[in-house]
């Protein structure tokens, strides 16, 4: 795989004598070179392309800038291998694609002329991998070797072979693409430091980042909801919109969706997908990574997508091919129909669940057989969103005829859609399920009866925690019973009936434990789907028929994730009834399935806080951790939106829906859950009357337009960024301000301190919330002391482009346990030295001070949850040198990488309790510091000053992280890469 990387590597030292280029070891330079973007990709990605109109751009200039700057001798070397190029290793496998009417789509490399009778049992997700292999084949990027280990995945994969991949493009929001285009900012500034063209920081692909996640809701219940909430939003936010403004201008090939668009996976569903791609006169399929774990979502369209860091996504903009483990493909046959009454949020709380237990981490699943058919597109994106709650890298639909039809609804043009099937059809990446169907080979197999799916939930705790509605009641208690853990809140038996009264506005109200204070219709994973959504809003106008009515200090909300949905809402008739129910439309983002939820009324939270109730929240969401939908309710439920207007109307979790009332209707007779729900027919017939064509395209022609408050925000020119070093919201990093031409070299860990010490389960809400900002924490201190008011705090989200407040806010949670406080739940640990208990910042700036290392012990399921960069570059801020675990959340374990940090995974069967291991022992970590002396995935002994010694697995997965760790991580990495091409 590296002969030809090796070779290139030997003759751009024969060419260039230049000492600053060289690499500390021959490993590093040699897989320094693999990834070193010196030549134009053959067939790629040479302009912006929109399939179905709306967007363009321009061929991206930076490309050509960069051939024209560089030193005569790799000029030459360039020109020799843009020759090379020309001689595309498969160009006699490029074929033109007809048009019925005459003339052609294009040209495309065409898998059947390969003649590979492999090929024809790969899965339909692994030829996106293969085709983007053979088009981008260099023998330098990308080899032919590569292309052979996809077209042999059957005997590949379980070896954990190596591939590159290059995503057709790259998807932001603003909480992930605030940091992402601060750090491409300060990489300009590094590399005018270093003498290079700044201007070569440019992405090469095409980024798309929509502004979803900074909408809170301050204001519900009102009419005026929405423009009161759109207001805060902008005072809140305008220094950080402003810079995604300043982005979209100094960076090209970046298009930013301008806040109150929607959330950023309906839109790129709806919108911004392509499916395939024909960018001068080359097609190929669409595919992306995106900053955000639910971009998988857009794998229900059969686009090839998943969540990747924010510094890989920020690498694989400017050019590098993504290095990744050929994976292994479970194949999910789906029988059958859903029954009457059931929904497709039902189907994938099943679906996660069955996932979860088979364990598909680092997995593509791939769905099949003739119950999808049944499927809707929208009730497919429903289960692709979920994918990281079920630990699969993609949950993948093919395209087919239910494919096209969407496409249809949403506004692609016949054109277009002619084309898409056109194209794919040729290339065998179709199905038809009216014709025979060829058996693929899957690395193992999954079956689901759609039929047997019952109406469930999923709590409280965690998203693959499914409960059935029938169990529902029972399980609360159980809950209640339990001790404290993901399935108990440990209540004593005397004080589980208690009922706390309290004066709400001069109403006369009352909680219990199971009592829900919020409801909340939101996310892209519902409010994509017209199916649930329109039956939501029956279940309401079907309650206010019977006179049934929302408590009014339950805080009701409605967020969907396109503007098409009021569209279909107001056709419909029926947003006159969610409103009646207190579901006012309270913006376009993603809101409380972020942790955006808003401040409960002042009421509500003193009956909370002073009685210790156990409060509930019920959310059309995909997560549901502990401390990630507001601070105050401990019990958080995942459900479909009628269930959400159901469990608001019954004001409680604490029911049995079958035999229980969910409450007096307005002749005095008793209102049951059987009463209120719709049909699958009552449903089907108001979709489709109701949601039409011209709402997508009449939504999305408008959607770059911005609105009045987006387009008067003022933007400068420059194309490097003028920091205003009293910012609280945009801070230049520190990450390269001391960066030299040579790489660092892998660094010890030595005697190193345990800065935390936790137990399994650790998400990226934990390490680095996005919620509100305590008025105790570190990151307040600093906020206070700059003059801030608390009311103007902001969320952790918000502020990600500062790195002195998310260092501060670096395990800050506020429900974190660490097992060093035996028993006490927040963010403090021990300052192992003296004992000291000490917020997290405080204790590893002292660490810092007196010259040590730190390290993190930690269980099982590191990581999961949302993919956030700062959940690596916090603690790498903090001075984190390794995390050992039991086993690492994908995304996560790859940000660790990126940022320097070295993951590290106890054996099978052990884990820091069975080795007897406190915390307070002090780490060596025996590495080589020669990296060319270092391999993916070896063994490595860990030693303690009290004598104790085992063996972990080190968590570099390939040749190409060994790079990273090398330089001090991913970005540094590019600098000097890009950098050297220059010198």
């Amino acid at each position: 795989m590296y002969k030809a990387a090796c070779s290139v590597r030997l003759l751009l030292r024969s060419l260039s004598s230049s000492p600053s280029t060289a690499s500390s070891s021959p490993a590093s330079r040699l897989v320094a070179s693999r990834c070193l973007a010196l030549s134009r990709p053959c067939g790629a990605f040479a302009g912006r392309g929109r399939c179905a109109g709306g967007l363009s751009r321009s061929p991206s200039s930076a490309v050509r800038g960069q051939i024209g700057a560089v030193a005569p001798a790799v000029e030459r070397f360039q020109r020799r291998m843009a020759a090379s190029a020309t001689e595309h290793a498969f160009k006699n496998i490029l074929t033109s694609l007809p048009k019925p009417g005459g003339g052609e789509y294009g040209k495309f490399y065409s898998l059947p002329a390969l003649n590979d009778p492999r090929i024809d049992k790969l899965p339909y997700s692994i030829r996106i991998l293969l085709e983007s292999a053979i088009r981008n084949c260099d023998d330098f990027q990308v080899t032919k070797n590569d292309v052979e280990k996809i077209i042999d995945w059957e005997n590949t994969s379980p070896k954990l072979a190596e591939i590159p991949f290059k995503p057709a493009r790259v998807l932001l929001q603003d909480f992930t693409g605030v940091p992402a285009v601060v750090d491409l900012a300060a990489m300009r500034d590094a590399l005018a430091k270093l003498g290079s063209d700044a201007n070569k920081i440019n992405p090469l692909v095409p980024v798309d980042l929509v502004i979803d996640h900074s909408v809170q809701v301050d204001v519900a219940r009102s009419t005026n909801a929405l423009q009161s909430n759109m207001e805060l939003e902008f005072s809140r936010n305008k220094e950080r919109f402003g810079f995604l403004k300043w982005g979209s201008t100094a960076f090209q090939n970046m298009l930013v969706v301008p806040p109150g668009s929607g959330i950023v996976h309906q839109v790129n569903l709806e919108y911004l997908g392509r499916v395939v791609f024909n960018t001068n006169g080359i097609m190929y399929p669409d595919s992306v990574v995106g900053t955000d774990s639910h971009t998988t979502m857009i794998d229900g369209l059969g686009v090839a997508g998943w969540g990747v860091g924010g510094i890989e996504a920020e690498a694989t903009m400017l050019g590098q091919p993504m290095s990744m483990v050929l994976p292994g493909v479970v194949g999910f046959k789906l029988t059958g129909k859903l029954r009457n009454g059931v929904t497709a949020t039902d189907l994938v709380l099943t679906v996660t669940q069955m996932l979860r237990k088979h364990g598909v981490v680092g997995k593509f699943v791939e769905f099949h057989g003739e119950g999808m058919g049944k499927l809707s597109l929208a009730d497919r994106a429903t289960i692709a969103n979920m994918s990281p709650e079920y630990g699969a890298t993609m949950g993948f639909f093919p395209v087919d005829h239910v494919t096209l039809d969407y496409l249809k609804l949403t506004g692609r043009s016949d054109e277009t859609v002619s084309m898409i099937e056109a194209y794919l059809r040729a290339n065998n990446m179709f199905v038809d399920y009216n014709e025979p169907q060829i058996e693929r080979v899957y690395s193992s197999y999954l079956e689901l009866d759609l039929n047997e799916v019952e109406p469930c939930i999923s709590g409280p705790k965690r998203p693959h925690d499914r409960v059935t509605l029938k169990e529902m009641k029972s399980d609360w208690h159980a809950c209640l019973d339990n001790k404290v853990g993901f399935k108990g809140f440990a209540v004593p038996k005397e004080q589980q009936d208690k009922v706390v009264k309290f004066d709400f506005h001069g109403q006369t109200a009352e909680l219990k434990h199971g009592s829900v204070v919020i409801a909340a219709i939101t996310s892209c994973t519902n409010t994509s789907n017209p199916s649930v959504m329109l039956g939501a809003a029956l279940v309401a106008k079907k309650a206010c028929e019977l006179g049934l009515e929302v408590k009014p200090w339950v805080k009701t909300s409605l967020a969907p994730g396109s503007g098409v949905v009021t569209k279909y809402l107001l056709k419909s008739g029926l947003q006159e009834y969610f409103n009646k129910q207190g579901f006012h439309l309270v913006g376009y983002g993603c809101t409380t399935c972020i942790g955006n939820s808003g401040d409960l009324d002042e009421s509500v939270s003193a009956a909370i806080t002073e009685n210790d109730v156990v409060a509930a929240a019920v959310l059309s969401g995909n997560r549901n951790f502990e401390g990630r939908v507001h601070p105050l309710t401990r019990a958080n439920y995942l459900a479909s939106p009628p269930l959400v207007v159901a469990y608001a109307l019954a004001g409680t979790v604490d029911i049995d829906f079958e035999k229980e009332p969910i409450g007096i209707g307005k002749d005095g007779k008793e209102v049951y859950f059987r009463d209120i729900w719709p049909t699958t027919e009552e449903i089907a017939e108001v979709v489709q009357s109701s949601v039409l064509p011209d709402m997508f395209k009449s939504t999305y022609n408008a959607i770059t337009k911005g609105n009045p408050m987006w387009n008067q925000l003022p933007v400068p020119e420059a194309s490097l960024y003028s920091w205003d070093p009293n910012s609280t919201y945009i801070h230049e990093p520190s990450y390269f301000k001391e960066m030299t031409m040579s790489p660092p070299g892998p660094h010890a860990v030595k005697d190193a301190y345990c800065l935390l010490n936790f137990g399994d389960s650790i998400t990226t809400d934990h390490i680095s919330p996005a919620g509100s900002i305590h008025k105790d924490s570190p990151a307040a201190k600093y906020l206070l002391e700059r003059g801030v008011d608390r009311k103007d705090f902001n969320s952790y989200g918000s502020r990600r482009g500062n790195d002195e407040i998310m260092a501060r806010g670096t395990f800050a949670n506020i429900r974190i346990v660490n097992k060093f406080l035996s028993g006490e739940v927040g963010p403090k640990t021990i300052h192992v030295p003296t004992g000291e208990k000490l917020s997290v910042f405080d204790a590893a700036t002292k660490y810092k001070s007196e010259g040590h290392d730190t390290i993190i012990l930690a269980g099982a399921e590191y990581g999961s949850g949302s993919s956030r960069d700062w959940a690596a570059k916090g603690p790498m801020l903090l001075g984190v040198k390794a995390v050992i675990s039991k086993s690492f959340e994908r995304i996560h374990r790859s940000n660790l990488v990126g940022m320097g940090i070295i993951p590290l995974c106890f054996k099978a069967g052990e884990d820091a309790d069975s080795l007897g291991l406190t915390g307070h022992e002090r780490f060596t970590v025996n590495l080589p510091t020669d990296v060319s002396e270092i391999r993916p995935g070896q063994d490595v002994t860990i030693t303690t000053d009290n004598g104790k010694s085992f063996t972990c697995k080190l968590r570099f997965d390939t040749e190409v992280e060994l790079a990273y760790y090398n330089h001090g991580g991913i970005l540094p990495y590019v600098i000097r890469n890009m950098a050297g091409a220059q010198n």
